[in-house]
């Protein structure tokens, strides 16, 4: 019998998989085309956040991150194919920087100070996707984030274990994804208005 933090977990998961179902077709028909940059560090940090959860004590509540890690990096894969190529300074600067955090996230040594430092690079990593959106916000799947943010929130109900170490990152998740959906909702009326 599956108990209702599986069932929460397993619910993350069916979301995650809908929403990346979602956007590999908005790439393959060309509406989306994503930054490598940005998956590239959401796949490092999903890696981690995954591994990190596991020792903690997450349970069902980290199988999103596993799977995000996995197909965060197909997805990276197929933006150096298939996604933006104008790459800008501020897109390299964020790369470098959030390369250099991860670096310093391994020698902190402390949980809470590594969650941080992991939102933080977060932070990071979306510069390139917002900057490339807000002059393009029609070259993003508005749907597929609605939903990386539901994910999240079944994340944070299955957690087996709550501690900052656990639910800061889900939570982080949640604010930056529907901060971005505001944005590309706003640049869209403004461009069609």
């Amino acid at each position: 019998m599956i108990d209702a933090k599986e069932l929460l977990g397993s619910m993350g998961v069916t979301i995650a998989l809908f929403a990346y179902a979602i956007y590999f077709r908005d790439i393959f028909f060309r509406r989306t085309k994503p930054h490598a940059f940005s998956w590239l560090i959401w796949t490092i940090l999903t890696g981690i956040g995954f591994a990190a959860q596991v020792t903690g004590g997450a349970g069902a509540g980290s199988w999103v991150l596993g799977v995000d890690a996995i197909i965060c990096s197909v997805i990276f894969v197929v933006a150096l194919w298939k996604g933006e190529r104008g790459y800008v300074r501020i897109d390299w600067i964020s790369l470098i920087l959030a390369l250099l955090s991860i670096l310093l996230w391994q020698v902190t040594g402390t949980p809470v100070l590594s969650v941080f430092l992991i939102c933080f690079i977060d932070a990071l990593a979306y510069v390139p996707t917002f900057r490339k959106s807000y002059c393009k916000p029609f070259e993003e799947s508005m749907t597929a984030f609605i939903l990386f943010s539901l994910k999240f929130i079944f994340v944070l109900l299955a957690l087996e274990h709550y501690s900052i170490a656990n639910a800061l990152y889900p939570a982080w998740i949640i604010i930056l994804n529907a901060a971005f959906v505001g944005m590309l909702w706003w640049r869209r009326r403004a461009l069609t208005a």
